[in-house]
């Protein structure tokens, strides 16, 4: 019997579905971010927003203050910018579609306009910034002579040797002019700053999350020096310098920067889990949270879920295993994927058609790894009928995934998850549904 004609699978398909949208909703800027908004202030209104959220933060926050209270345009500037396809019409705010998760031109140019309208904040300004995944790639402007191609050639390294978001962050925030607290500083006259967050990473670390522009830097130039070294990145001679120069130092704490910022978190990770969970509760599972801020190689976190769902069925529970945080891949192959892809897979072999457990592991962005473009995958579903169904196409499951080849795997099967852009971003939701 296959997926599609087996009614107990199409039930548990069609609920692993709804549990990811009931998740991928809670964290939603139009259910999380409106009752955050500042009040509208008596003199200008700056709004600056960066991340996969950005365009849909800027549109709420448009709403709010043009349509709601009748700021008129003359008090509010504003720019946006988010990934491209994930743009949203915000009137009165700017708004600038650019790369993701390698910068590119439009990046830049949105960035340099950025960090001008900062610094030209005055006394009787306040500056409201709206943040989300997918600032550190959005917001990109290269410190002392580095170039974007070689920045681009950076972040590639990176990703590519598997390193986690927050080594990723510290190397980034020490080339760039606008990360690691940078903003701040250039918005130093305001009256305030106030930075509202969705949060995409592990432990919901302001520093971490798109790169920290206005907050304090803990790491240092020692600590993004030691990263690139022990992962084997390859630094041209101007991010040497950069790396290598103590007055390029990131602001810390206790600069007068920050004496007037404050900065707030209106959405985690564990509110798209916890919103999961409940959705699998009313179905009658035992929502079983592993955490929402898991990190790891993706295909060994997957061989140890496999584990807990195979104990939970021989346990006779009826279960859906539930976590999120960010995996990572280090890629040695040459296929296309992501870490929730390269999870399904790995779990769909650890499985090994174990009957009854069927899962699902997908980016709440709703792009997965791939190339950068707003059509990619978000992740995969998994059942007992995977691995019969990929063999009966000519797939070898193991082979491909040496070969960091799980879009190619699952798009070949039909079970690739495509919710297109959801325009948040609270790191990956994964459900396993046991019994």
């Amino acid at each position: 019997m296959t997926a599609a004609t087996d009614p107990a699978i199409r039930e548990a398909r069609t609920l692993l579905d709804r549990f990811l949208a009931a998740g991928i909703a809670a964290a939603h800027p139009e259910k999380c971010l409106r009752a955050h908004l500042p009040p509208p202030p008596a003199g200008r209104l700056i709004i600056l927003g960066a991340g996969k959220a950005g365009g849909s933060m800027a549109a709420v926050a448009s709403r709010f203050y043009r349509e709601e209270h009748g700021v008129p345009e003359a008090r509010i500037l504003g720019l946006a910018v988010a990934r491209h396809g994930y743009g949203q019409e915000a009137p009165g705010i700017h708004m600038v579609e650019a790369g993701h998760p390698v910068p590119d031109e439009a990046g830049i140019a949105a960035t340099k306009e950025a960090l001008r309208i900062a610094s030209e904040a005055g006394p009787d300004d306040e500056v409201l910034v709206l943040l989300s995944g997918g600032g550190s790639a959005n917001w990109i402007a290269p410190a002392g002579d580095l170039t974007l191609a070689e920045k681009q050639a950076i972040t590639r390294a990176m990703l590519r040797s598997g390193a986690p978001i927050g080594e990723i962050n510290t190397v980034r925030k020490h080339l760039s002019r606008i990360k690691g607290g940078r903003l701040a500083l250039a918005a130093r006259n305001a009256r305030s700053i106030l930075t509202l967050a969705i949060s995409d990473v592990p432990f919901d670390d302001p520093a971490v999350i798109a790169s920290g522009p206005t907050v304090p830097d803990p790491s240092t130039l020692d600590q993004a020096r030691a990263i690139c070294e022990r992962r084997g990145i390859p630094l041209p001679e101007a991010a040497q310098r950069l790396l290598n120069d103590p007055n390029n130092e990131t602001p810390k704490a206790g600069d007068p920067a920050f004496a007037r910022a404050e900065y707030r978190i209106i959405a985690r990770p564990i509110d798209a889990l916890e919103a999961a969970a409940a959705a699998a509760a009313e179905a009658g599972y035992e929502p079983v949270m592993l955490g929402s801020d898991l990190e790891g190689e993706a295909r060994e976190v997957a061989a140890e879920h496999a584990e807990l769902a195979k104990r939970a069925k021989a346990e006779g529970r009826k279960v859906a295993l539930i976590s999120g945080g960010e995996l990572t891949v280090t890629i040695r192959g040459e296929g296309h994927g992501g870490p929730n892809q390269e999870y399904a897979l790995a779990l769909a072999i650890a499985l090994g058609a174990e009957p009854g457990i069927r899962g699902i592991a997908a980016d709440t962005d709703g792009t997965d790894g791939g190339r950068g473009e707003a059509t990619d995958p978000a992740g995969g579903l998994v059942d007992e009928t995977t691995l019969e169904r990929a063999r009966a196409a000519g797939l070898d499951p193991a082979a491909m995934l040496a070969d960091n080849d799980s879009t190619r795997f699952f798009e070949t099967i039909g079970d690739l998850v495509r919710p297109g852009p959801t325009r948040t971003n609270v790191n990956d939701c994964r459900i396993i549904l046991v019994g």
